[in-house]
């Protein structure tokens, strides 16, 4: 199961899924639940490209970039003035758009990825129960929605 793998959660909590009630499933491994409470005290994959826009000049507000990090992002509107702000001038902020860009793709690689497995549960086993204790295809399809940079999805509505 997908839930169980801790390998899995930990690829999770790199590219910002933050979920953590996602630990209990691992407490009886104090040596797994070590390495993913490690991981939640690192910088996601979104955390760090956000410092990097800050260390370019972009105005990324300071709770931002001082947020408590095991905490899961949450849509932030001033960051997507931020990313606006770069879609609005490609050129003079090519290598941000060109960061946000490939963000937008490994999120819709991931959301297809997310896709092909519910799709892959429900053919196995239907509407059962997964598992992993979860509610199998509907804990899934629940999983569809978790935006990972929602900012960068939000702002084609603004632009």
């Amino acid at each position: 199961s997908g839930f169980q793998s801790w390998q899995y959660r930990l690829i999770e909590y790199a590219v910002g899924n933050r979920n953590l009630a996602m630990l209990r499933p691992h407490a009886h491994r104090p040596d797994l639940t070590a390495i993913l409470e490690a991981e939640l005290a690192r910088p996601t994959l979104y955390d760090e490209a956000l410092r990097w826009l800050a260390g370019t000049g972009l105005p990324v507000p300071d709770h931002v970039l001082t947020r408590d990090l095991r905490q899961a992002w949450r849509f932030d509107p001033e960051v997507e003035q931020v990313w606006i702000t770069v879609y609005r001038d490609p050129e003079r902020h090519w290598e941000a758009y060109e960061l946000a860009e490939k963000l937008v793709d490994f999120e819709d690689y991931f959301r297809r990825w997310r896709f092909n497995h519910l799709t892959t549960v429900e053919r196995v086993i239907g509407m059962k129960r997964g598992t992993g204790g979860t509610g199998g295809a509907s804990y899934l399809r629940r999983m569809l929605e978790v935006e990972l940079f929602p900012e960068l999805w939000r702002l084609r509505t603004s632009l």
